[in-house]
């Protein structure tokens, strides 16, 4: 194995120069939990992405973030001491993946150990993770077990959900497995966002993009596409290149009127056939996603999809973000509708 390059990081000690909550944020990808994050009210004291276009994407949409790229291993967390008051992360979810081998603790991408490491060492008031709805199932009971106990003895008390993106203005099946961790003086005052009943569709969602270059069938084409879309997936460096998944994945774009075996580089134009399933591009695929079109990555157009495919979607990241935000200034929000997951073991 490579060694791994080892990550230059000065010491931060600025929360008290900031007029907001500070966030370490690592695994940061192309910028969607961040982007929810920044929306809900955080200041990021640093962002750690490997990838280098997914860094490349992070500095072009917001020069003034600190990025670092390097792998979150050799992070030192002790340079962050005192100054965070969030650490955050979408730690890789192949390792708990129904699309993968679900070999847990036993995958190397398995960075929740890592999490906790830098909790310990930076001692931030709350912790948001964020995975894959996998991680939920009774065959990792165990590993969440520890994981929690692990929490607990930090002085964390953890409460976790399944949030699915489409419950939140995402026109996307999407649920992830959503993990906050708060010290025992901020924990009574967090309550999990409420689910919003509208329903955001494709067809409406996207109807302006398809029309952008003449086609004439976007209308009809947008009244078919009256659901909302299956997860989107971002695959892997080792496998599968921009597509929108596996067979079944692309049975059910097609019956959106999608054509699920590629990423177009444009919009279908005035000559494409009206009863023809277009292809989405990246920019379709990033509102799915529910970034905001001012949104660009970095990369070629493979990299570009990973990362949109990859991300937490920002207006979950910013619904759950809003809600800390609130607990960490003791200000109880509007509790959901049902019971809340405290655990303590």
């Amino acid at each position: 194995m490579k060694a791994r390059p080892k990550v230059s990081i000065r010491a931060l000690r600025v929360s008290e120069a900031l007029s907001r909550p500070t966030v370490l944020e690592i695994c940061a990808g192309g910028g969607g939990q961040a982007l929810g994050l920044e929306s809900a009210g955080f200041d990021h004291l640093a962002a750690v992405e490997i990838e280098p276009a997914a860094c490349a994407t992070l500095q072009r949409n917001r020069p003034r973030w600190k990025v670092i790229q390097g792998d979150v291993r050799t992070l030192n967390g002790h340079a962050y001491t005192g100054a965070v008051d969030l650490l955050a992360g979408g730690v890789p979810c192949p390792p708990f993946s129904v699309a993968g081998k679900q070999l847990g603790a036993d995958d190397e991408r398995d960075l929740f150990p890592e999490a906790l490491r830098l909790a310990k060492e930076i001692g931030p008031k709350a912790i948001l993770l964020e995975n894959v709805q996998g991680f939920s199932s009774s065959r990792f009971e165990g590993y969440r077990r520890s994981l929690f106990k692990r929490l607990n003895n930090l002085g964390y008390e953890v409460q976790w959900r399944i949030l699915n993106a489409c419950d939140f203005g995402v026109p996307q099946l999407r649920p992830r497995f959503v993990l906050v961790a708060l010290k025992s003086k901020y924990a009574p005052f967090f309550a999990w966002p409420n689910p919003d009943a509208n329903r955001v569709f494709v067809g409406h969602a996207l109807l302006d993009l398809m029309a952008s270059r003449g086609w004439s069938g976007a209308r009809a084409w947008a009244r078919r596409a009256n659901d909302v879309a299956p997860t989107l997936v971002g695959g892997s460096k080792k496998h599968g290149g921009p597509d929108l998944g596996p067979t079944r994945a692309r049975a059910q774009w097609l019956e959106l009127g999608v054509d699920g075996l590629g990423v177009a580089n444009e919009a279908p134009g005035a000559d494409h056939p009206t009863g023809k399933p277009p292809r989405l591009t990246i920019a379709m695929v990033s509102r799915i996603q529910g970034f905001p079109d001012s949104w660009r990555f970095e990369g070629g157009k493979t990299a570009a999809y990973r990362q949109v495919g990859n991300a937490f979607p920002p207006p979950v990241a910013k619904a759950v973000g809003k809600r800390i935000y609130a607990a960490l200034e003791c200000r109880a929000e509007a509790p959901s509708d049902d019971v809340q997951m405290r655990l303590t073991v």
